[in-house]
């Protein structure tokens, strides 16, 4: 199952701004069920966390998962945080790309045929134009130094619409992009959904 937060106000990825529309796409083209947690807005970490522990009981109980797994890449504080969240739980904690160069990493997955869209930019580290940009190639060469490739210090967010992983890649459109509580958003919709009702 793919565990992902929205807000619960906006119906969107919390972080991302990406619409529940969306993620619901990728997860039934890679053939994964979706477990959404609805947070509130603002959302303070007790209201995470307790939301968090209502939600990974549920889960257990639904999918008696034996491994959950997260796609950190170098960030210690985050890593240590998720197995402190999870300690006592039983399960196995999967972190398959822990210290991996991300720009290595970035261009394997391109080469991989991974696709995406830059959808939420912090323009304190990275210039809001490169927002709504396509993740490939011409991206990494323009990106300033200093900044992560695959923006594991919170630089940007994207939305991955075509890879291996899919069934069938999700066609869409990338719309304008707005400013709000101190990032860059572009908004992103399904020009085609891939499955007919």
């Amino acid at each position: 199952a793919l565990l992902t937060t929205f807000n619960g106000e906006f119906d969107r990825v919390a972080m991302h701004g990406t619409r529940r529309q969306l993620v619901e796409a990728q997860a039934r083209s890679a053939g994964i069920p979706l477990f959404p947690v609805f947070l509130p807005w603002p959302c303070t970490n007790e209201d995470y966390e307790r939301l968090m522990a209502t939600a990974l009981a549920e889960l257990q109980e639904r999918y008696q998962p034996s491994h959950y797994a997260f796609g950190d890449l170098y960030l210690e504080d985050i890593r240590a945080y998720r197995e402190k969240q999870m300690a006592g739980t039983g399960l196995e904690l999967l972190f398959p790309l822990w210290q991996q160069d991300t720009a290595e990493l970035a261009r394997a997955m391109m080469a991989g045929g991974l696709q995406a869209v830059l959808s939420c930019v912090d323009p304190k580290q990275l210039p809001a134009k490169f927002c709504g940009r396509g993740f490939d190639e011409t991206l990494l060469a323009e990106l300033p130094e200093g900044i992560d490739p695959c923006g594991e210090n919170g630089e940007f967010h994207s939305f991955v619409h075509a890879g291996p992983m899919f069934q069938l890649p999700l066609a869409i459109e990338v719309g304008d992009s707005v400013e709000r509580d101190g990032f860059v958003f572009t908004d992103i919709e399904l020009s085609d959904p891939p499955f007919k009702e």
